[in-house]
């Protein structure tokens, strides 16, 4: 599943931007230091928004791997 683009999609903003803040955020920073030190990589996405898209991406992860624990337990 390509989280960037189901996020992008709901939340309404560019998938390239939310691409670089799930990178971002997947290699440790958090997310006052995104919306800080960070923001011409996300396009000047605040913390507020940070927070939905991470959230999101968290829900989106534990779906997927529910469905991955369900799939393998059926076969």
């Amino acid at each position: 599943m390509n989280f960037s683009q189901v996020i992008s999609e709901e939340l309404k903003i560019e998938e390239w931007r939310v691409a670089k803040a799930l990178e971002l955020m997947d290699q440790g920073g958090t997310i006052p230091f995104i919306a800080r030190y960070r923001k011409e990589l996300t396009g000047h996405i605040d913390d507020q928004v940070l927070r939905e898209l991470a959230e999101r991406l968290n829900y989106l992860r534990n779906v997927e791997k529910r469905k991955n624990e369900v799939s393998s337990s059926i076969t």
